[in-house]
């Protein structure tokens, strides 16, 4: 395992609670055939928050119907709260919890439900349900599109993510100089899912001891129904926030800068 450490930065950190945090979960999910093909931009962008059932069967998502464990849309609507000025669709001048939270909530609704699909089959129905259920937003259908697709494809980027953080690990796993006896990879899955998601938050983050003080504090959250204690989890932590640095668009030289 690789051993970089440097200075911190100051983004925002979803770990510490700083503005625009949210609580980190715990659970698996997606399409056993979703990452074929997938760009690593696109799998390891920000991704989102997933709760529900302690344990998971790696690929056994089906679809990402009948989940146990799903994307937290409350949590997401937080997300989106603190990044949708940043888009380009974004108009100021509406009022968020009104307009826009239904539309990225139904996106993120909608992909839990339905399973991944590519986005001009989901659109016609998706179109369908804001135009019956869109409640008290004045966005038309045209004008929350965006926030819709948004939503749909971080949610289906999370459960991605999450598929590849697992099927990496649950071969691997107790094969590492760091694993202890005793532990299986029910255990160790919340470590792993726990350092991929704090580093796909964080796209220009390193690992340095604030960032595993921040981690530690966060862990007990995190960690779901794994056994493992910060001081056994924190090495395969370390271990999946790596491996996501490392595969970063732009890294050609795979040292996380």
């Amino acid at each position: 395992m690789n051993n970089r450490d440097s200075s911190p930065d100051a983004n925002r950190d979803p770990i510490s609670g700083a503005p625009g945090s949210h609580p980190v979960g715990v659970a698996a999910g997606g399409t056993a055939g979703a990452l074929a093909g997938a760009a690593v931009g696109s799998l390891f962008g920000p991704i989102g928050t997933l709760v529900g059932g302690g344990i998971g069967a790696v690929g056994g998502a089906a679809g990402g119907k009948s989940l146990a464990e799903r994307v937290d849309p409350t949590a997401e609507v937080e997300y989106w709260r603190q990044d949708a000025g940043n888009r380009e669709y974004y108009q100021a001048n509406r009022d968020f919890d009104r307009d826009y939270a239904p539309a990225y909530r139904m996106g993120t609704e909608y992909r839990n439900e339905s399973g991944r699909r590519e986005w001009n089959e989901a659109e016609p129905q998706l179109q369908q349900r804001w135009n019956e259920a869109r409640g008290d937003s004045s966005l038309d259908w045209d004008t929350a599109r965006p926030a819709v697709q948004d939503a749909y494809a971080r949610t289906d980027r999370t459960y991605s993510a999450y598929e590849d953080t697992d099927q990496h690990y649950s071969k691997q796993y107790d094969k590492t100089d760091y694993y202890s006896d005793g532990f299986g990879f029910d255990d160790y899955r919340s470590a792993y899912r726990y350092g991929t998601q704090a580093r796909t938050s964080r796209p220009q983050a390193s690992w340095s001891p604030q960032t595993e003080s921040e981690l530690e504090r966060g862990w007990e959250q995190a960690k779901g129904e794994s056994r493992l204690g910060w001081q056994d989890a924190k090495a395969a932590v370390k271990d999946a926030w790596h491996r996501v640095e490392e595969r970063m668009p732009g890294d050609a030289d795979r040292d996380g800068r």
